[in-house]
């Protein structure tokens, strides 16, 4: 006959203890990582946004026209691709401003003066994506 003394293991409830802790230590895990997550994602769309729109303006100052899309800023080397907007996951989903000023006076028609994000998800400092 085996000694129990000799044998070596968890028992049921110290392995149901720790599931405990794991799971109490995840829930308050969770909350601080989708904060993470969603100010990172922030901060990938404000640079993306400043990137966009500096190429706008160069693009504007040195054709002495502003871009007719966002592709025109592509085909003339003033940006490798379009970016990828990271609230919506897709590059296709940027909403461009369009002005009616003229910057030369051969100009026939307006062209892109602003980009913003296509999500209507509110940031959080309470303005929705759209609007930054």
């Amino acid at each position: 006959m085996r000694n129990r003394g000799t044998q070596s293991g968890f028992t049921l409830l110290e392995l149901m203890v720790v599931m405990a802790i794991i799971s109490i230590l995840a829930t308050l895990a969770v909350p601080y990582f989708a904060a993470a997550l969603k100010h990172a994602r922030e901060a990938v769309l404000k640079e993306d946004l400043q990137t966009m729109r500096m190429a706008i303006d160069s693009y504007t100052m040195d054709k002495q026209k502003a871009p007719q899309s966002l592709d025109d800023l592509t085909q003339d080397g003033y940006l490798k691709s379009i970016p990828e907007d990271p609230m919506t996951h897709a590059a296709d989903t940027w909403v461009t401003d369009t002005s009616d000023a003229m910057y030369s006076l051969d100009e026939s028609e307006p062209g892109i003066s602003d980009v913003h994000s296509g999500s209507e998800e509110t940031g959080s400092d309470g303005q929705p994506y759209s609007s930054w």
